[in-house]
């Protein structure tokens, strides 16, 4: 598999500030579509464009972990100050990476559902052993960019794990769809919440 942007390019790039994630959920989410996911670790970068982002805004909302002002050692991050990763483990089997938004205290996250991937493919097939597509759907997408329980609290502004601006030739205006978010069915009223936002015309 052969990278579509030099990895060398991305880490390059403008790291998002943490101002870009000081606001509610729901809003952070759609911004976030466009930009890029980039994981450096001892095997490799790897790095990807958000195609995919489902917002979840605690306390009010009962689809989110924070519901009712829930604060556990595994949701406490969400009450830190935005721009720190949010990874949890789920179904005995899958991380799942959000991005902490909103003003400190109050408990929003972004799940960054899919990425298109850009660098660091090899790698990412490697994590992946192979299977198709790399990094569609949330699980595939923290398996192919080894995101799992360490990465949990790391600063998106200044650590290894961090979103930047995209470059020259891949910054054109994201058009997108928002739909009712998948598998939060428990959550009544909540669960119409209009927060998935798609890229129009995403490929994986």
């Amino acid at each position: 598999m052969e990278d579509r942007v030099d990895a060398r390019i991305l880490i390059a790039r403008p790291r998002v500030p943490r101002e870009f994630y000081q606001r509610r959920a729901s809003t952070v989410a759609p911004a976030l579509l466009g930009l890029i996911l980039v994981h450096e670790t001892p095997e490799g970068i790897t790095a990807g464009r958000i195609v995919e982002a489902e917002a979840y805004e605690g306390p009010e909302d009962r689809a989110c972990h924070a519901f009712g002002g829930r604060r556990t050692p595994r949701t406490d991050v969400m009450f830190g100050p935005p721009g720190y990763a949010y990874v949890y483990f789920t179904y005995g089997m899958h991380w799942l990476f959000n991005v902490v938004a909103g003003e400190e205290g109050l408990p929003h996250a972004v799940l960054v559902r899919s990425i298109e991937p850009l660098a660091g493919l090899e790698l990412m097939s490697r994590r992946r052993r192979g299977k198709l597509p790399l990094a569609e759907g949330p699980a595939r997408m923290t398996q192919a960019m080894g995101i799992d329980g360490k990465d949990n609290g790391k600063d998106l502004v200044s650590s290894d794990l961090y979103i930047v601006s995209p470059p020259p030739g891949l910054d054109a205006p994201v058009e997108y769809i928002a739909t009712e978010r998948i598998g939060v069915d428990y959550s009544g009223e909540w669960r119409h919440m209009p927060w998935r936002f798609i890229e129009k015309g995403s490929r994986q």
